[in-house]
């Protein structure tokens, strides 16, 4: 399945607390029970101002209909086409 990353406009969001993050995460993962397996989160990155998250989903259909359901912005969608890092370059 292709992988994603979802850009989500959060303002604050370097301020939320861990109860916050947890509640964000809890209700994910509910909406991620009910869909099945067809997505998958990997894990996100909690910036000033945005949160960028990693999926694995059958389609950017799924990654809206995730939103929608868990009530979560979506502001850029990018399918992932390669991953590299420090090792890429051995």
């Amino acid at each position: 399945m292709p992988k994603y990353v979802i850009e989500r406009e959060f303002p604050g969001a370097d301020r939320l607390t861990g109860a916050d993050l947890r509640e964000v995460a809890r209700k994910s993962c509910d909406v991620l029970r009910e869909m099945g397996p067809r997505i998958t989160w990997q894990q996100s990155y909690v910036t000033e101002n945005k949160i960028y998250c990693v999926y694995i989903a059958d389609d950017e259909k799924a990654i809206l209909e995730h939103a929608e359901k868990g009530g979560f912005p979506v502001d850029r969608i990018s399918r992932v086409t390669a991953v590299i890092d420090g090792s890429t370059a051995d």
